[in-house]
């Protein structure tokens, strides 16, 4: 791929019109005007809150049609972006696979067919799929009856091997193995709601008849590859707290705590181990609420023979549409299915590797310096992501021009837009200010880890684009600064110097989040 060097060439021109333009009254960078003084004092203002004492941040503004930087403080600096780093995977997915690219997922078989009988094996084969919910799979077995299938002598083979088997990232921290926001990547998977969290199972608690009794657990969707150990308590009164954690190596979840009576049941996402296993168990099951008998077993991970004839298929919703739950909800499961599956069509190998190599090529070719950034995994839930905020600014700057950029665009979240398809991760944030329903943007969250990058339209209508990475803080949140700033920039003109209005100069009030809840709109963890 050539390099496009679109936002380093924006700066070029910039200098050359400032060189033409000298002894003009327009501001140069070596004469701000007085609404640039005041924005970056206000900036710097709250970049010096007492929770980033000891931290590193990291802040980049840029006009997003001329490149002219507004803003700069570190941005050179390499920085842990936790989920900023979905921009680039998603990017580059619209680029390299298409907006209109779907995902398959097939049923054939082998051996001969005489009548209803089948003289083979039933192979159930993925596309990495992650949007496949359980009435998806009861579609393919209703399709399975319908051919005229009855029984099969051989196996219900789960044919994953679009992908290579290696299911968590190398990075990622063994405890956050049994939560939904690290579920195992597998090309045959299944998502328990249209959150499409793949490879979990949402386990949920009910009081129990009387007191002293065991709750009544459930998952959706109802399986049996989850075992339930379930040791809460029902008591008569007092507060839920109840606790579900799966063991590694395993799928038995353990159910520890207790419910009260009259208390409204308690849910929970839970990964499970082996989702190859789980797609095979839950297909299995609509097979058989189908009539279709498999004599055989359940055999994972081998390849559909060349020649097995198809006998149903299912297509997902084109990654157009797909980009929307992905971005707004932060879905990490996603963003690594993407990673592998950009691997597998460009290069033939589904794999990490081959994945974030053509990711890296592809944001190069936008204007991303690569040589000074490194991605490790497509969500950003790994720590050794290091990416500068001008890098992010570089890349929200050139994709503007691609022909796709509405659609991604529209996906990013929305601030203080109450929809969780609009607002997703911003939805509880920056309500009521200049900043609601004009910031589009990717949230990023880890433990001492938070960042905002998108674009905001200032008061005189121009698009501004920015990244601000904030990294080893000890404070239990830092989004109240980042919204400062994105208000701040919202509120921003540059007619300051004409008598019109002009950024504060004191950090900007914002509306009052509970601790904890800025990203609670819908489970935890998930910004």
């Amino acid at each position: 791929m050539h390099r496009r060097l679109f936002p380093r060439t924006l700066a070029l021109a910039a200098l050359v019109a400032a060189a033409a333009t000298a002894g003009a009254p327009t501001a140069t960078a070596e004469s701000p005007t007085p609404a640039a003084i005041r924005l970056n004092a206000t900036i710097d203002a709250i970049l010096a809150d007492s929770r980033l004492a000891g931290a590193q941040a990291s802040v980049v503004v840029k006009d997003a049609t001329t490149g002219e930087t507004v803003y700069h403080r570190n941005g050179d600096r390499r920085l842990v972006p936790a989920s900023n780093t979905k921009l680039l995977t998603s990017a580059a997915a619209l680029e390299l696979l298409g907006p209109g690219h779907r995902f398959s997922t097939e049923v054939r078989t082998s051996g001969t067919r005489h009548a209803g009988l089948v003289s083979g094996n039933l192979y159930l084969r993925g596309g990495g799929d992650p949007t496949m919910l359980a009435a998806d799979y009861d579609a393919l077995a209703a399709q399975v009856a319908a051919a005229g299938v009855r029984v099969v002598t051989g196996n219900l083979v789960a044919d994953d091997t679009r992908y290579d088997s290696t299911r968590l990232g190398p990075d990622w921290t063994w405890d956050d193995e049994p939560y939904y926001y690290a579920a195992q990547v597998s090309a045959l998977t299944v998502a328990p709601d249209t959150d499409y969290d793949a490879g979990t199972v949402i386990v949920h608690a009910a009081p129990g008849a009387t007191a002293g009794a065991r709750p009544v657990v459930t998952t959706t969707p109802a399986t049996g590859y989850l075992k339930i150990d379930n040791r809460a308590e029902t008591v008569a009164a007092g507060e839920t707290s109840l606790s579900f954690e799966r063991g590694h190596g395993g799928n038995t979840v353990v159910v520890t705590g207790q419910i009260a009576l009259r208390a409204a049941a308690a849910s929970d996402w839970v990964s499970v181990w082996e989702p190859t296993g789980y797609a095979a168990d839950v297909f299995r099951s609509a097979l058989r609420e189908h009539g279709v008998r498999v004599l055989g077993r359940t055999v994972l991970g081998q390849a559909t023979p060349e020649g097995a004839a198809e006998v149903a298929r299912h297509r997902s919703m084109p990654l157009a549409e797909l980009v929307v739950p992905f971005l707004k909800l932060s879905n990490n499961g996603h963003a690594e299915v993407l990673t592998k599956e950009i691997g597998r069509v460009l290069s033939g190998s589904g794999t990490w590797s081959a994945g974030l190599t053509a990711i890296s090529e592809y944001v190069a070719d936008a204007g991303m310096d690569t040589g000074t950034l490194r991605q490790r995994d497509g969500s950003g839930l790994s720590r050794r992501n290091l990416i500068p905020a001008e890098e992010f600014v570089d890349l929200l700057t050139a994709v503007r021009a691609e022909p796709w950029f509405d659609t991604w665009y529209a996906a990013l979240p929305v601030a203080g837009e109450a929809d969780r398809f609009v607002g997703g991760t911003l939805r509880s944030r920056m309500r009521g200010t200049p900043a609601a329903g004009n910031v589009h943007a990717k949230t990023g969250s880890l433990t001492g880890v938070s960042g905002l990058s998108g674009y905001v339209t200032d008061a005189d209508g121009r698009v501004l684009a920015f990244s601000i990475l904030l990294n080893n803080y000890l404070a239990s949140s830092v989004k109240t600064l980042e919204d400062q700033i994105a208000i701040a920039l919202a509120s921003y003109t540059g007619k300051g110097a004409t008598g019109a209005r002009v950024a504060p100069p004191a950090a900007p009030d914002v509306p009052r989040v509970p601790e904890g809840l800025e990203c609670a709109w819908v489970k935890p963890n998930a910004c």
